[in-house]
């Protein structure tokens, strides 16, 4: 395994080995030893998986907030997907930018997502298959859902009508969600 660096300093693509020959491929999607080996020491808890049957499908911009904030680690087993990471750490200095990466079950990259960063993807293709591996539990009072069209982000989707969840469709801006969080601080 080896790790590509991204925009951001603790945001990692990891290109594993994959052993192929006429019968498929072979690949390790996870070690503990080699994921140390690379300084990547997450103690990840739970496995999630996720479906979208379009690709007109867009998931996020989703994150939670401390201290029940996650780590992820993504990989795309069927098809192909657009996995989109939001710098949203306070105080960053890349805040709110963000940055993509293709991921597909033909080149078998994963991206390690730390706490702090929004997810989100679009669909590629039909019938598109995600594995993530996070590090806490999923606590609703703690998620965070931020528009996926902000304007104040900027993400270039190359979609104007996605199929969407109730919740991204109904999802606050960036400014608004700060705001949000600002006037509910103790």
């Amino acid at each position: 395994m080896k790790i590509v660096k991204t925009l951001f300093d603790s945001v990692f693509v990891i290109e594993p080995k994959v052993w192929r020959d006429e019968r498929g491929f072979f690949f390790e999607s996870y070690s503990k030893k080699a994921f140390e080996a690379l300084g990547i020491t997450t103690d990840f808890i739970q496995d999630n998986h996720s479906r979208s049957v379009s690709a007109t499908v867009v998931r996020g911009i989703h994150l939670q907030k401390p201290p029940f904030a996650q780590t992820k680690l993504v990989r795309c087993t069927r098809g192909r997907m657009w996995d989109v990471v939001v710098d949203l750490r306070a105080g960053s200095s890349t805040f709110g930018q963000w940055e993509a990466i293709e991921l597909s079950e033909d080149n078998a990259l994963m991206l390690y997502i730390p706490a702090g960063f929004g997810h989100a993807f679009k669909s590629l293709s039909e019938d598109v298959e995600v594995l993530y591996k996070v590090d806490r539990p999923y606590h609703p009072a703690s998620e965070m859902t931020i528009r996926w069209d902000d304007p104040s982000i900027g993400i270039e989707w190359g979609i104007d009508s996605p199929i969407l969840s109730k919740k991204d469709a109904q999802a606050l801006g960036l400014v608004e969600q700060m705001n949000a969080l600002t006037e509910n601080a103790p």
